[in-house]
């Protein structure tokens, strides 16, 4: 019997700019986000102002995307932030660093299937079907994702940018019309003045348009299955970045004027805690019944297509942590004819449905627990990622300046980006309560979760793995490591 260690190493693709973006922009979800992180921060947040959140989060994204993406050409190891880490700060914060993210995509994966059984079951009870647990619907989905995720990364790509493009489309029909009709107080720029969007819950308003954003440096996941990662890479991340932030602001705004400013905080707490939808109540009245319908089951594939991108980053994660001998070597087997990380797939549907039943098992609700809690982890998780990513692009270029061609992208960004990340950490640490309804102990627990992920790899992670540290690489790229473990 051959061995893991003897198998094929390498996962196999052809994937290019546009392929890639689609994956990453397809796990933010834009509908799944307007609809289920739109209502949060608007109920729970700042209310009208809730559309700055998403723009000032874009803009740290946008700064943050800068050094990623100088220091790309010089990280071969498709691990995405871990990787990066390793390469600036060393081997042990990187294997923290992955930890969290294994921590971080886990969450925002398992809170998006108990999105996806609320709005199944709401689908449902709607056309006058029977009334059936959240979670039989988040375990079909469960299913189907992991048949999926096993096979070859062609089709997932497939899948999720069709139906990326219908969502978009009918998302942006709902934009026109609103904007055109007015909304009953009419067009104005108001959760843009700094009266509104400064009261207090902007953290809150943060932390969900953050959350709408996990999983964008998943360009860097798909190295080895890209066409040319060197140009592909980039490109992807600033494409996604964009276009995401974008819609997200333009799409939260509209749904400011379409139930009014005065009167959207309202209801919004009436899609968190009443019989309410405010995304499908707002497409209803201002684009009609057809558009409302079709952006019900557009919602579903929308959470789908959510929970599949997320399922594929987490293998992907595994595998090479695996590959570098930080994780058991069986989950770097790659599949002889699909060429995917079919073990490492595996293992992530059976971790998923786990937690699943557990949150069921526990009680919680499906939208404002579930969904709403494991967000808020996996915010934290984003942030502490994203910060030590830009502190390893700025010790790493500082320690191979001959590698930093342009200080303003290997230097003077970085920094204005570590400042930026800083801010929005303040912001959601200190606004962290208001998600979990005011328990100062089940608030503390849940934000203490990716802390501990980060001090849990750094004591057992492999103090080197193949050449990736800080300093031990003598090539643009470190080491070969892609057969290290």
């Amino acid at each position: 019997m051959t061995t893991p260690s003897r198998e094929r190493r390498t996962l196999s693709g052809d994937l290019g700019t546009g392929s890639i973006a689609f994956m990453v922009i397809a796990a933010a979800a834009p509908l799944t986000v307007i609809g289920g992180n739109a209502p949060l921060a608007i109920g729970q947040g700042n209310g009208a102002g809730a559309p700055m959140g998403f723009l000032l989060a874009s803009l740290v994204l946008l700064l943050f995307s800068v050094g990623f993406v100088a220091m790309t050409p010089h990280v071969t190891e498709a691990g995405a932030f871990f990787s990066y880490v390793s390469r600036g700060l060393g081997s042990r914060p990187g294997m923290g660093t992955a930890f969290v993210a294994l921590v971080t995509y886990t969450a925002i994966q398992a809170g998006i299937y108990g999105y996806l059984g609320w709005a199944v079951r709401d689908l449902v009870r709607t056309y006058g079907g029977p009334e059936l647990p959240w979670i039989l619907y988040a375990l079909a989905a469960l299913g189907i994702v992991a048949l999926l995720g096993y096979r070859h990364i062609e089709l997932s790509s497939r899948v999720l940018g069709t139906a990326l493009v219908l969502e978009l489309l009918v998302m942006l029909v709902v934009d026109v019309a609103v904007i055109a009709d007015g909304g009953p107080e009419g067009r104005s720029l108001t959760s843009f003045d700094p009266q509104v969007f400064l009261t207090g819950g902007l953290g809150v308003a943060v932390l969900f348009a953050m959350t709408g954003f996990i999983g964008f440096e998943s360009t860097a996941i798909y190295r080895d299955e890209a066409r040319h990662p060197e140009r592909t890479i980039p490109r992807a991340t600033y494409l996604a970045v964009a276009i995401i932030g974008a819609f997200y602001t333009l799409s939260v705004w509209v749904l400011v004027l379409g139930a009014g400013p005065s009167s959207v905080t309202d209801v919004a707490r009436d899609t968190l805690f009443g019989s309410g939808n405010m995304l499908l109540d707002t497409a209803g009245a201002h684009a009609g019944a057809l558009t409302r319908n079709l952006m019900q089951v557009l919602l579903i594939t929308s959470l789908f297509a959510c929970v599949l991108s997320f399922h594929n980053i987490i293998a992907r994660y595994q595998f090479a942590l695996a590959r570098i001998g930080s994780l058991p070597a069986v989950l770097a087997t790659v599949h002889p004819r699909h060429g995917s990380p079919a073990t490492s797939s595996l293992l992530q549907s059976a971790t998923a449905a786990v937690i699943a039943v557990a949150c069921l098992a526990i009680g919680l609700d499906p939208l404002v627990e579930v969904f709403g809690y494991l967000a808020g982890v996996a915010t934290i998780g984003m942030v502490m990622m994203l910060l030590l990513t830009t502190l390893g692009v700025l010790v790493f270029f500082r320690r191979h300046p001959e590698r930093a061609a342009r200080r303003w992208t290997t230097l003077i960004v970085p920094i204005l980006a570590v400042l930026a990340l800083c801010v929005a950490a303040w912001l959601v640490l200190t606004n962290f309560t208001l998600v979990t309804s005011g328990s100062a102990a089940v608030s503390t627990g849940l934000a203490l979760i990716a802390p501990v992920a980060f001090v849990l790899g750094m004591v057992v992670g492999r103090r080197d793995h193949g050449g990736q540290g800080a300093d031990t690489s003598a090539g643009p790229a470190g080491s070969d490591s892609e057969d290290a473990g």
